[in-house]
């Protein structure tokens, strides 16, 4: 089985990619790909998709050094400003460029994050979906009908719900605002963050039935796991965000448990 990790972040102290000015708690902790690469063997992890960091905002330079580094190990999604009329154009030259394969938006779900709903949306989004790479979207559940309305517009485009939207688990009437999104064959979601949503220890099973929900709307070849290393070392290791889709959830169907381990992200991410 081919274990492909579709969520993690990189980042370094090296003063060669500083973090950018906005950033007002910058890590003070090393994530460096070298460290990623040494988790990836020592758990059996054969591909990693490295999204940008929020750290560094739009200088993507770190991403890439990694996948000029180890040409085939990674793949890369980047970050544009999405408040910058340029940003369908930035984005063409990541991919092109750099060789990104993606691109992450952050809208939140207060009037701040109101760019969402712009007249700026509408050519970046038309723009990745003519590249032919993924929109990653990192969202709470009230942001969600905004991206419907996106994706009436743009049949052709991958989309992904990073983390379930954090989903609060007693909150059913946000899950069904992202079960909702089923009826769009091209939205995928990972089924990351249960150590984040949960009340309890490892294995966070109170996370569990949400991931079930998940799992009937979607299909096992809509989901995918995802570490969020180095984030999810606030709460957890990265072995167990492994370990908890590969040996603790016991709702998968076997062969679906392939896909939610590797082969949903292949057909986003086709690695060779």
């Amino acid at each position: 089985m081919r274990i492909i990790d579709p969520h993690v972040h990189i980042w370094t102290q090296s003063p060669a990619y500083p973090f950018s000015p906005e950033e007002k708690n910058p890590p003070s902790s090393e994530a460096s790909v070298e460290m990623l690469l040494d988790l990836m063997r020592a758990n059996g992890v054969d591909r990693t998709v490295i999204v940008q960091s929020i750290h560094y905002r739009w200088d993507n330079r770190y991403v890439a050094h990694a996948l000029r580094t180890y040409p085939g190990v990674f793949m890369g999604v980047c970050r544009v400003n999405p408040l910058d009329p340029a940003a369908p154009d930035h984005l063409s030259q990541r991919v092109t460029e750099d060789g990104f394969h993606g691109v992450r938006l952050s809208p939140g779900v207060d009037a701040a994050s109101d760019w969402f709903t712009g007249p700026l949306m509408e050519p970046l989004f038309a723009r990745a979906e003519a590249l032919g790479v993924p929109m990653l979207i990192l969202t709470k559940p009230p942001r969600l009908p905004d991206l419907a309305r996106h994706l009436e517009r743009h049949p052709g485009l991958d989309v992904c719900i990073d983390h379930m939207a954090d989903c609060a688990l007693d909150r059913p009437d946000h899950l069904a605002l992202l079960l909702d999104l089923a009826r769009y064959p091209r939205v995928y979601v990972k089924v990351s963050h249960t150590w984040g949503l949960s009340s309890q220890a490892f294995p966070w099973r109170d996370a569990h039935d949400q991931v079930k929900r998940v799992y009937q709307a979607f299909g096992g070849q809509r989901i995918m796991w995802g570490t969020d290393w180095p984030v999810s070392l606030q709460h957890t290791t990265y072995d167990k965000t492994l370990a908890v889709v590969r040996d603790e959830m016991d709702l998968f169907a076997p062969e679906d448990r392939e896909w939610v381990l590797g082969r949903t992200a292949l057909r986003l991410w086709p690695f060779p």
